[in-house]
């Protein structure tokens, strides 16, 4: 049976999910959203999730960071620590750079036809000429940062305002200043300038909106709000919100801040026309602070997209306001990773957060399950019913989730454990009982009801203390009977599904990380801090074997192949595959650039996903099926070429039968080819080598040294050739005494290389 198992090879990135948004500006054109990194700029496919390029440079302590950006969904233009501007081309390539000459950080850019603002740290306004990089004007009067700047859309006007909450309009012929516009009494958040071209709209921080008529500096309208407001974003003249519908002649924005709802507002009325009722965004947690940061509104898709404190971008369609999407920016540490469902359609993902992260597997589209009141540091998903979900976490509990249609809801939750839970594990023949164990050294196994009803608690039947220091992992065996702990305290332990112990397995020289039982075999799989791998026998307690390999501590191993191989991720950032029957490690995969927390496999084993403290999400899949077709097509290619090679000689056809021999690395039959061709004529060599390209002729003379006696200083066989050399070589060929004499000193070298 081992041997029709057909081992793995080879595994290849399907994709590749980092941060693409770590807070910052963000922009929304077409299909794309432009995010802020430290050093770059995302553009991020809205529809698959996955970003399709990065402006900028790679993220690094030596990188010139990012302080913000401006696009038109053309140009990119960024401003940077290093007091410069940069304009990139949609391919990412800088187009021009200059010094923004602002005395501290640029806050705000706005770009309009050829022509950029960029407000800075200064109170200090500045319009640049793009095509040739100067400053027209340096516009003054605002106080503090400049927290807004933006253009009119149609006149040739620009607004600014500082921290003072005073709204500057400025003429762009001179620099003047035509209006200030004073009524906030804190610092003034957004601008939206309304389709009729005759008013526009201000929010801030002293919880209020204002209409405003760009000739007066009397507000028209103030609209209490009785929240912070961050962000308010125009809305089209006519659109359909739940409950809702506009009236063309009215003035609508959308708004959103401190409450983490969005709400409609009819300006010229002064009243709220809709509250958001869904929100995925938590609220701020002290008076003043922020739960949404920025709002964006995309025509084409009818769709709003909110941007969370937490860096989330919750896409909702105006019209029903249903979540349409869920992104997530920035995921720091991946601690555990599980599929769900019964085609690993979802994905579930605990990061240094207290929810879990569902993720569609083909979209990426995500959702956050909360319940837990602290960080979520394990995941286990039921392999007789994949739609049920285990999670522990740091509030010393577990919960028990069921996926049901597209979303995922808490059924139960265990609160015995008195610290720390740091892995969890069902049972594997059925979804009769679960195994968990925590940082107060303690073993537990819970019952899961048969058809579990929400809010249940879950009921502890068993429970151990197993270790003498933190517990790292447990594991469940293929018959259910007996269940694998493993501890700091350099051991790991089997016990009975009552929590007899059955033995103690001693060998690690440091704190053991995980344990894995074969599928197939009585043998477990330990990895360690000590840098090793060993395998085990249940039977007898001994160790088998000893893998080594990595470098560094072996958090994660999964048994593949059926039992016959082992899949291990270390904190070196690699992942490394050994074969069992040879103890060699026969692949190696490094794309992560740090600690590799979290391995999960594909039920078909047809590939995996790992995550880690780099805060990557990484899908391998398998690709031994393609490499084993790659060489089998290069070995047909390679006999037909041998074939063709053979019926040139057949049919002395010399030239193409020496041009094919060079290009298949056949030293020896190269030099038969050659004295096929001296044979010929004294002048036959030079003739074939005159119509060779310049890199056959160079690929013929490193077969061997062209140095003839008394040659030395005119032709040298390590020299770069140039054509000057190769006419040289080619008139030194034509003396018959040469070219018997490079024969000879082929000879030898031809062998050697055959």
């Amino acid at each position: 049976m081992a041997n029709k198992v057909k081992l793995k090879e080879a595994f290849d990135v399907e994709s590749k999910h980092g941060a693409f948004y770590t807070g910052g500006n963000i922009e929304w054109y077409e299909d794309v959203l432009y995010c802020q990194t430290n050093a770059n700029v995302c553009l991020l496919n809205i529809e698959n999730g996955l970003v399709e390029r990065k402006i900028g440079e790679e993220d690094s302590e030596e990188a010139d960071f990012i302080q913000t950006f401006t696009t038109d969904g053309q140009r990119i233009i960024s401003s940077h620590k290093s007091g410069l501007l940069k304009m990139w081309n949609e391919k990412g390539e800088i187009e021009k750079m200059w010094k923004y000459i602002h005395k501290g950080p640029v806050a705000k850019l706005a770009l309009k036809e050829n022509k950029l603002a960029s407000g800075g740290s200064d109170g200090i306004v500045r319009i640049w000429d793009l095509q040739y990089q100067a400053c027209l004007l340096s516009l003054k009067g605002c106080q503090g940062v400049i927290n807004v700047v933006d253009f009119h859309p149609e006149a040739n006007k620009i607004f600014a305002t500082g921290d003072d909450g005073k709204i500057n309009c400025f003429e762009l012929e001179k620099g003047n200043l035509d209006f200030t516009y004073s009524a906030h009494y804190s610092k003034v958040t957004s601008i939206v300038f309304c389709h009729d071209n005759k008013h526009f709209i201000s929010s801030g921080r002293d919880k209020v909106i204002i209409l405003w008529e760009f000739e007066k500096t009397v507000a028209l309208c103030t609209i209490p709000t009785y929240e912070a407001i961050e962000v308010i974003v125009g809305l089209p003249i006519k659109f359909k919100v739940p409950g809702f519908k506009a009236e063309p002649e009215g003035l609508y924005v959308a708004s959103a801040g401190e409450q983490g709802v969005v709400k409609v507002w009819d300006v010229k009325k002064a009243k709220q026309v809709f509250v958001q009722s869904n929100s995925l965004a938590s609220p701020a947690q002290e008076e003043g602070g922020l739960a949404i940061t920025n709002l964006l509104f995309s025509a084409k898709s009818k769709s709003l997209a909110v941007v969370t404190v937490e860096h989330n971008v919750i896409v909702h369609h105006l019209k029903s306001f249903a979540c349409m999407k869920q992104l997530i920016g920035f995921s720091d540490e991946i601690l555990d990773i599980s599929f769900v469902g019964k085609m690993d359609t979802y994905l579930a993902v605990a990061t240094n957060s207290n929810d879990i992260k569902l993720y569609e597997n083909a979209t990426m589209n995500c959702q956050l399950l909360k319940g837990h009141t602290d960080l979520v540091l394990s995941l286990s998903t039921s392999r007789t019913n994949p739609d049920l979900l285990l999670s522990s976490a740091k509030d010393n509990t577990i919960r028990l989730w069921v996926l049901e249609g597209s979303t995922m809801s808490c059924l139960g939750v265990g609160m015995r454990h008195t610290a720390s839970v740091g892995s969890v594990c069902f049972s594997q023949t059925s979804t009769k009982f679960a195994a968990s164990v925590s940082q107060d050294t303690c073993l537990k196994i819970w019952e899961i009801p048969a058809k579990p009803e929400k809010s249940n608690s879950l009921y502890c039947t068993y429970t151990e203390v197993a270790h003498q220091k933190d517990i790292n992992c447990v594991t469940v065996s293929p018959n259910d009977r007996i269940i694998a702990t493993a501890s700091q305290d350099k051991t790991a332990k089997l016990w009975t599904d009552s929590l007899t112990l059955v033995g103690v397995l001693r060998g690690h020289k440091r704190g053991v990380w995980s344990i894995r039982f074969s599928p197939v075999d009585q043998v477990v799989v330990t990895s360690s801090a000590d840098c090793t791998i060993k395998l085990w026998s249940v039977a007898d307690l001994n160790c088998l074997k000893t893998f080594e390999g990595h470098d560094s501590s072996v958090i994660k191993t999964e048994f593949i192949s059926a039992g016959m191989q082992i899949l291990s991720a270390g904190a070196d950032g690699l992942l490394k595959l050994f074969s069992i029957k040879t103890s060699e490690c026969t692949c190696t995969l490094d794309q992560h650039e740090a600690r590799i927390w979290a391995l999960a496999l594909r039920r078909d084993e047809s590939g995996f996903v790992t995550g880690g403290s780099d805060s990557f999400l990484i899908k391998w899949k398998d690709v031994t099926e393609e490499l084993k077709l790659k060489r089998q097509k290069e070995a047909e290619e390679l006999a037909l070429q041998e074939q063709k090679l053979n019926n040139y000689i057949h049919n002395d056809e010399l030239l193409k039968a020496l041009k094919l021999a060079l290009k298949l690395n056949r030293p020896m039959q190269v030099l038969r080819i050659i004295e096929g061709v001296i044979k010929k004529g004294d002048a036959g060599l030079g003739d074939t080598i005159r119509e060779l390209r310049n890199d056959q002729k160079e690929s013929l003379f490193k077969r061997g040294d062209f140095r003839p006696v008394g040659l030395s200083s005119t032709v040298e066989g390590a020299l770069p050739y140039t054509e000057r050399h190769f006419k040289r070589l080619t008139q030194l060929m034509q003396d018959l005494q040469f070219v018997n004499y490079t024969v000879n000193c082929m000879q030898p070298h031809a062998k050697a290389l055959n």
